[in-house]
């Protein structure tokens, strides 16, 4: 959870956190600004094969999630479900269904009381209701293995209560050194800091990669366009991130990432546990939560971007042309227990500090001398000038069962007073399955957005 590349990928368009706010069940992160909390960002599994596993552990295969929604008469509460899922050697496809059953259930209820006696004309009154294309939404998935080291993805999706669709293409490439990817969407949905989304109508992007490593040097660099006027999904706000406006803007960020162990009780090696088969019982519940220790591991880069395009003129604020900047995060992690027992045996804190701008913090630090000293400082905040503190406490409950708190504390309050504040909050609650090896279905809050969802999450923690 407390991935420190973080701070590299919210300077791009394709950083994905969870949403119930479509069937994808994502949506972007808006680039340049405070990276997500760590157990926002979303599972790297898409939808339907989430919904493929999650079936069996719901009942009838129905899944729950809450969203707001502009229509107040269609509630937050949906179920989705996989409908069809068929799929060969190189191809698989994926039908998802999602049903409001709030708006359904008032009108028959309504329905019932007018009515004294239960009549025929009655009956088709009430069926008429399930017929109301507002209460329904159908996405399609597809995947096509083109080579061996090339991947076709692609998805639509169409909800009763809105008008237009909504379509994703993706490409995906390996070399043998890097990943290329090729995207579009029309329209793609954006989330920023303060919880609002953003449809823009048309978002197209060219990503290239390095092969992550454990620690090291990593790099990445590619172009992206945005067209049409961004649209506020769930509010009211005029006030549009500037990277979501209109044009053309040329990226490359690297970084290096160092991490260094103070104590750990390492397991057996793989050879070792090959030879001498362990039972399910002994081993533990998530492989990557086997070792106890305490780790300090920290990343630091830069990125370069060049725009180009008319986004600044139905915008007030400016955006640079040609812009530079620095990012550091320093994190620490302390475990106790294997979580190989039922009780008393995982209790993990993570806390890093994120510097998104070095740019924004030393214009910080001078504004805030000259506010100590009493002088007039004519300033308008910026949020990214304040580090931010990402606390991930986690605890088990019983068994397989852990809970989780991911908070982000900014020193800086919203209205730009120096004084501490809870920036964003969410809570889950996962369940581990021991023959996944690291798997786990992961239920989680976000009270900031008043959603939640249920996720299928591999070889995260």
């Amino acid at each position: 959870m407390t991935s420190l590349r973080l701070a590299m990928d919210t300077a791009f368009w394709d950083l994905n956190v969870s949403s119930a706010q479509n069937l994808e069940g994502t949506a972007r992160a808006v680039p340049g600004e405070a990276a997500p909390l760590g157990m926002a960002r979303a599972s790297r599994l898409l939808r339907p094969q989430q919904l493929s596993f999650l079936s069996r552990a719901f009942p009838l295969g129905l899944v729950p999630s809450f969203a707001p929604t502009p229509r107040k008469d269609l509630g937050s509460f949906a179920i989705q479900s996989l409908l069809l899922g068929p799929s060969s050697d190189r191809w698989w496809m994926g039908l998802v269904g999602q049903f409001r059953p709030r708006k359904l259930i008032s009108n028959i209820k309504k329905e019932v009381t007018m009515g004294d006696e239960l009549e025929l004309p009655q009956f088709k009154d009430v069926a008429k209701h399930f017929l109301d294309k507002s209460l329904y939404a159908l996405g399609l998935f597809s995947q096509i293995s083109l080579t061996p080291e090339t991947s076709l993805l692609f998805n639509v999706e169409r909800h009763g209560d809105k008008t237009g669709q909504r379509a994703k293409a993706m490409l995906l490439h390996e070399l043998p050194s890097h990943d290329v990817t090729i995207e579009a969407a029309w329209p793609e949905l954006f989330l920023d800091s303060k919880g609002n989304y953003w449809d823009v109508p048309t978002s197209v992007s060219l990503d290239v990669t390095s092969l992550i490593p454990d620690t090291g040097l990593w790099y990445r660099f590619g172009l992206h366009k945005n067209s049409g006027q961004p649209e506020a999904r769930n509010s009211s706000s005029t006030d549009i991130p500037l990277t979501l406006l209109p044009g053309v803007c040329a990226k490359a960020a690297v970084s290096y990432e160092k991490s260094m162990d103070f104590w750990r009780e390492q397991e057996k090696s793989t050879r070792a546990r090959n030879l001498v088969k362990k039972p399910a019982w002994i081993s533990s519940y998530d492989e990557r939560l086997e070792e106890p220790h305490a780790t300090i591991s920290g990343i630091i880069g830069g990125t370069y971007a060049a725009w180009f395009g008319d986004g600044n003129i139905s915008n007030p604020k400016r955006r640079n042309q040609f812009h530079a900047d620095f990012f550091g995060s320093l994190c620490y992690t302390i475990q106790h227990g294997k979580f190989k027992k039922d009780f008393n045996d995982l209790r993990r804190i993570s806390a890093r500090l994120d510097i998104c701008s070095a740019s924004a913090f030393m214009k910080g630090v001078s504004h805030l001398i000259f506010d100590t000293t009493k002088r007039q400082v004519d300033t308008e905040f910026n949020p990214l000038a304040t580090p931010r503190l990402n606390v991930i406490l986690q605890q088990q409950v019983a068994g397989p069962i852990v809970f989780s708190v991911d908070s982000r504390v900014s020193l800086v309050s919203p209205s730009g007073k120096h004084m501490p504040c809870v920036d964003d909050v969410m809570f889950g609650l996962s369940y581990s399955f021991r023959k996944l090896k690291s798997g786990k279905i992961l239920a989680w809050f976000s009270p900031k957005r008043k959603e939640s969802m249920v996720e299928l999450r591999l070889f995260e923690f």
